[in-house]
């Protein structure tokens, strides 16, 4: 079952509106906010002049804990996505955009707030007073991470490569930081927090034996993903001695969306948004996006 999908300001049919920028097939885009305009069949009217948001993941499947191997798509990818005026989803993808967001702040929620959602509550299950770190700092998974598990009442650090990322990120509520691109960093965090009940990673790569250090005896770390590839020489004695729990996750079931949307509007949290482009400055969004310096969601607002 399918319904109009249109990216506009309420009111203002295929007019104004947000979409995340991110996707490389078709009109690209995962992530988006705006009204719904219309549906396919009678089930799924009630939708219609509605302010939502867009579930991102196609076709989860019925099990919570993965999603399905043969049937689970992302939204642009292959399929065109939210670059665009109106786009076409399963009425089942719909959710009501949090009353309290802007526009911009609800496209940026969808894709990387289910990401960090699934992470920190449901795969992590982090709790009041523990410890936990988020790398990479800066990027969307990683910010929505650092706010979901600061609004759960964790002590939580963070590491980037960026001091100016760093300092706005301790604005946000973390606890403490370090820049990875320094030789002591691990030692700095030890220092700082001696260890972490729960790692929320998007990078692997060779830092991976750190996390296992810097973990505490029975944690979890968390991957959603190996932006440094795979990790070499992994120390596989830390992980049964320690018996840590390792841990992947990619997105979320729609009940994981749903939750994570009532989560947001429960706790008054507002994504952060970079910066906002027009769709022909298309071209400056995604290079803005390539040089890496982006601390938030980068947005297309469509006219």
């Amino acid at each position: 079952m399918g319904a109009g999908f249109a990216a506009g300001t309420r009111g203002a049919a295929g007019a104004g509106g947000a979409a995340e920028a991110e996707g490389a097939t078709g009109a690209g885009g995962a992530a988006g906010a705006g009204f719904a305009a219309g549906t396919g069949f009678a089930a799924g009217a009630e939708w219609i002049g509605k302010d939502v948001i867009i579930d991102p993941g196609i076709g989860w499947g019925e099990a919570e804990g993965f999603q399905s191997p043969t049937g689970f798509s992302v939204l642009g990818l292959p399929a065109d996505g939210t670059l665009a005026e109106y786009v076409r989803i399963p009425v089942a993808n719909l959710v009501e955009k949090p009353v309290h967001l802007s526009w911009e702040e609800a496209a940026a929620l969808p894709l990387a707030g289910i990401t960090a959602y699934r992470c920190v509550v449901v795969r992590a299950q982090v709790r009041r007073g523990e410890r936990v770190l988020i790398t990479g700092v800066g990027g969307g998974v990683a910010l929505f991470a650092l706010q979901f598990a600061v609004a759960l009442g964790a002590s939580v650090y963070v590491s980037s490569g960026s001091e100016a990322k760093l300092a706005k990120a301790l604005a946000l509520g973390a606890a403490g930081g370090v820049n990875y691109k320094d030789a002591g960093w691990v030692g700095s965090l030890r220092s700082m927090a001696g260890g972490f009940d729960a790692i929320i990673d998007g990078a692997a790569g060779s830092a991976v034996n750190d996390l296992l250090d810097l973990c505490v005896p029975g944690g979890r770390i968390v991957f959603y993903g190996a932006t440094l590839g795979n990790a070499p020489n992994v120390l596989v004695r830390r992980i049964f001695w320690k018996q840590l729990n390792i841990l992947g996750s990619t997105m979320g079931s729609p009940a994981d969306f749903a939750a994570m949307a009532a989560f947001v509007a429960s706790h008054g949290l507002r994504p952060v948004v970079d910066s906002v482009f027009s769709p022909s400055d298309g071209a400056a969004a995604f290079a803005r996006m390539e040089e890496g310096g982006q601390f938030g969601k980068i947005v297309l607002k469509i006219k």
